[in-house]
């Protein structure tokens, strides 16, 4: 088991000594299935990268905001769920922010 809570506090506390100002923490990898709390404080990117095959990010705290390269923009917030886009995109946080990505890696 595993508490988010503290988890989400000892990582934003590492992303506020980083350099990037993010620190990622992988919480479960079973099979195909992983799930990772990544910690942004304001103003970093996780630049332009690839999806992976299906994903999820749910806001714990914070603002954050998803871009892609067609243009399509997604901001949330606490307690918010949405699916990752299946192209090449970004994620900045507009705030502080603790987020869970959930990814399938593969079929």
């Amino acid at each position: 088991m595993v508490e988010l809570s503290l988890v989400a506090e000892a990582q934003l506390a590492q992303a506020r000594q980083s350099p990037h100002g993010r620190s990622a923490r992988l919480l479960l990898h079973q099979n195909l299935l992983r799930q990772t709390l990544i910690a942004l404080t304001r103003g970093s990117v996780l630049g332009e990268h690839e999806s992976p095959h299906a994903a999820s990010l749910q806001v714990l705290s914070g603002q954050v905001r998803i871009s892609t390269g067609s243009g399509e923009v997604v901001g949330l917030g606490p307690g918010e769920l949405a699916e990752v886009p299946q192209e090449r995109h970004d994620l900045l946080a507009l705030s502080d922010a603790i987020v869970l990505l959930t990814t399938v890696t593969g079929v």
